[in-house]
């Protein structure tokens, strides 16, 4: 039986009732958030999953990441005005491999990123060995771009054996882009931060960050930024070819725990101007931001506020920086008696604290079946439910993404399902 995912084990704790089930007498009836929900192909996954690899394309489609574990991964092109879902790369074909289980490229996990040229980055990851399968199995994770242009696909090879890539951020004026890869061990995760030289086709190391799940930023230097374990930030300057260690405070003070500790997880994106960074920790309900233009080996932080200021415990791996410089997160709002609870939040730039835009729900309930032609309910459909008061709602959000029209999707699992909030939705709430 194949494992579930490792990265998805964490926000299943706590889970509802599946949509088959009773309904929780103590269910809430909040004012739903109701977006429209569009199915993702489920012959892309077979565990009906992706990761944080969504991003929009300068063509205003948007570009997500598929894992099919122990099989391949696939990268599928959503046209927001069809609502019709491609497969435009083939991890597996494009790097001619036939490799199955371990060895084989199970997910694109990355955080998608966009190039000046329009390219999209993102890169292959391993994913996780069943009974007699080895971690030396796997022969490590390839980056690669797509070029929504002329759809070509172009792979870069192996940055490093054995080790899946997290992060690939383009900087194509200087004719590279950086790279995050991950051994996935723990308690530790051995995660090299490198440049690739997008010509040559060659990669450089700079070093093992020991951070999982690690986001490389390019700040408006031109300097590409990696978190390193132990609540330090490791900025690599290509222009003095220098790479420095800087200390982070938050409000004027060390930094917590939450970024400190061996398994911190952050969630963190510049600005439009990339002068500042925001972060979010994984399980920690609170927004920060700090100051990339500030001189000195530290860089100051502060706290925005809470996500969300009445919740008992969060768990938000879903952030993004729209093209207006508003922040997004997808939170779950974990602890509740009738289950985890998925909100939007979103904060401009200016304002006192992050705003919750409330619980979300789904307009359209028959967008797909969850069970099958005998009535049972269909695997991995799972994280859908129905409340009390009819309203079908999920919990588990893996992406965020918004475009220029100030539209904003998320991404969630179980099944596999992009949901798609409007401006007009979004300012009756902010009303």
């Amino acid at each position: 039986m194949t494992r579930f995912p490792i990265a998805i084990v964490i926000l299943l704790a706590g889970l509802a009732i599946p949509i088959s089930g009773a309904h929780a007498a103590a269910d809430p009836k909040p004012p739903w958030l109701l977006a429209r929900a569009v199915k993702l192909p489920t012959e892309y996954t077979n565990q009906e999953s992706g990761y944080f690899s969504i991003v929009a394309g300068q063509n205003g489609k948007l570009y997500i990441g598929s894992a099919k574990y122990g099989v391949n991964a696939y990268l599928i092109e959503f046209d927001p005005k069809t609502e019709k879902c491609t497969m435009v790369v083939d991890v597996m074909k494009t790097i001619n491999s036939t490799a199955t289980g371990f060895a084989a490229q199970a997910k694109i996990h990355t955080r998608n990123n966009v190039g000046a040229s329009g390219k999209i980055y993102f890169g292959s990851k391993q994913g996780y060995p069943e009974k007699d399968e080895k971690r030396t199995d796997y022969p490590g994770g390839y980056a690669f771009t797509y070029d929504p242009k002329t759809g070509k696909t172009e792979e870069f090879g192996i940055a490093k054996k054995q080790h899946g890539i997290i992060s690939v951020t383009p900087d194509e004026a200087h004719g590279v882009a950086y790279i995050s890869t991950c051994s996935d061990e723990r308690p530790i995760d051995h995660t090299h931060f490198m440049v690739l030289d997008l010509e040559k086709k060659t990669y450089r190391d700079l070093g093992d960050m020991e951070h999982s799940y690690a986001f490389i930023v390019v700040d408006h230097k031109g300097r590409a930024l990696h978190p390193k374990r132990g609540g330090t930030i490791a900025r690599y300057d290509p222009d003095a070819d220098k790479l420095e260690i800087l200390k982070m405070s938050i409000d004027k003070a060390d930094p917590p725990k939450a970024f400190t500790k061996d398994d911190a997880i952050l969630n963190w994106e510049v600005s439009p101007d990339r002068k500042t960074l925001y972060a979010v920790e994984m399980t920690t309900n609170q927004l920060y931001s700090f100051d990339l233009t500030a001189a000195g080996d530290t860089i100051p932080g502060q706290k925005l506020g809470d996500l969300l200021p009445k919740a008992k415990g969060t768990d938000c791996r879903a952030m993004s920086v729209g093209p207006d410089g508003r922040v997004w997160a997808a939170v779950t709002e974990q602890g509740l008696p009738e289950g985890a609870l998925l909100h939007l939040v979103g904060f401009k730039p200016g304002e006192k604290a992050p705003f919750d835009y409330g619980p979300v729900g789904v307009a359209n309930p028959d967008y797909t079946t969850f069970t099958d032609a005998a009535g049972k309910p269909k695997p991995w459909h799972h994280t859908m439910r129905k409340v009390a008061d009819g309203t079908l709602t999920p919990s588990v959000p893996m992406g965020v993404c918004a475009v220029e029209d100030g539209t904003v999707y998320i991404e969630t699992i179980s099944p596999f399902t992009l949901l798609r909030f409007t401006p007009e939705v979004l300012k009756k709430r902010e009303k």
